[in-house]
């Protein structure tokens, strides 16, 4: 079952629009760094201007307000100021690092490679090299895209969890709802079918006959009882998995195709497990008839119970075409499916009565084109 054109459209739209955000933030962030980082060399460009004029000054003489202004109004970007011998002043630098000269050299490289040192120059003779790095500020404005993904990030999983959540408490709903009303109009023809099996056999029709329609129609009460189920919480007892794996075992193989060979083997000769046997056998039967779609009506069913530890766990394989890898999981999702007219919902109810109702596992053990393997695995009671 694919999704409808509409909603493909819809979530293309809605993926280039995210994309489309997220780049202008992106580049205004840029724009705005470049801005802020263009302003703080202008700034940088004065204070070695203010520091020529303090260079050139005698002792004496007294320097005007704007130059001290400048010199000491910086105090947010790291400098060090080097002169041709090899000497340096450090500012807005940790005090206790300002001696360790191995410390000031990786600094310099730093800072060359953060921004183009300005070199202060009187009368074509080179004074002094400032280096200087990011302020706080700046640095700060670096990381400022990412935490803002970030947000973006966390807003959209929230709303796409909710959305999911949602989406899938309206599918229980209406599976739940579907089930019932199954349930429900299958009753009356059944209660029909009753009479007309007991009116049958005062007309003396062979023994055989009746039977056999005793059995479809205690075949029919089974399937209304496992619908009428959905949606509500079943009532788990202890049973014997092994008897009742092999009860629906017997079932399949009676009614399938002579083409499909069966074979059913277990390593213990019971296990008790809380289970709903109605719903259990469901998933059974379930596993079983995907193996044969897969196999096309012909190949081998084989059925293993097998006890490791606390665990117990069932296989159904067949000799079918097999299942991609990057399917494993994908198929357990409901509308999933390789059939033309299928509704990918056999897989998905077998999950949920696995999982939800008995609190078990299962998973794609194994596939090639050789055929597949599905594993359910249940907890074991102890006696």
């Amino acid at each position: 079952m694919n999704f409808s054109s509409k909603r493909k459209t819809s979530n293309l739209f809605m993926l280039i629009s995210a994309f489309v955000i997220v780049s202008l933030i992106l580049w205004n962030t840029n724009s705005f760094f470049k801005k802020f980082k263009e302003e703080e060399r202008l700034k940088m460009e004065i204070w070695a201007t203010a520091q020529l004029e303090l260079v050139q000054s005698s002792v004496d003489q007294e320097l005007g307000n704007l130059t001290l202004k400048v010199l000491g109004n910086n105090t947010s970007t790291p400098m060090i100021l080097v002169n041709e011998e090899g000497s340096y002043k450090t500012h807005n630098i940790p005090e206790d690092k300002i001696g360790d000269s191995l410390y000031i050299r990786k600094k310099i490289a730093q800072f060359r490679n953060e921004n183009e040192p300005i070199q202060i120059i009187q009368e074509d003779e080179l004074l002094e090299t400032l280096y200087y790095g990011n302020s706080e500020v700046l640095n700060k404005l670096k990381y400022y895209p990412l935490a803002l993904l970030l947000i973006i990030f966390l807003f959209g999983a929230v709303i796409f969890f909710f959305f999911r959540t949602n989406k899938a408490s309206e599918q229980n709903k209406l599976w739940a709802g579907m089930a019932k009303e199954t349930a429900h109009q299958i009753g009356t023809p059944l209660t029909s079918l009753l009479g007309w099996n007991e009116l049958l056999k005062s007309e003396q029709i062979n023994p055989e006959v009746t039977r056999e329609i005793a059995k479809d129609i205690s075949r029919l009460e089974t399937i209304t009882e496992r619908f009428s189920k959905i949606g509500s919480v079943p009532e788990l007892r202890k049973h014997d998995i092994v008897s009742e794996t092999k009860k629906a075992y017997d079932y399949l193989k009676k009614r399938s195709s002579k083409l499909v060979h069966f074979s059913f083997s277990s390593n213990v000769e019971e296990a008790t497990v809380l289970m709903n046997p109605p719903l259990y056998n469901w998933s059974i039967e379930n596993l079983v008839k995907n193996g044969i779609d897969a196999m096309k009506g012909k190949g081998n069913i084989a059925i293993q119970i097998e006890k490791k530890g606390p665990n117990i766990h069932i296989m159904v394989s067949d000799t079918g075409h097999g299942i991609p890898k990057s399917d494993f999981q994908n198929i357990f999702n409901p509308g999933v499916t390789s059939k033309q007219r299928g509704w990918g919902l056999g897989l998905s109810l077998v999950k949920r009565i696995v999982e939800e109702y008995h609190k078990g596992k299962i998973k794609v053990f194994s596939s090639s084109k050789e055929g597949t393997i599905m594993q359910i695995s249940l907890k074991v009671l102890e006696n």
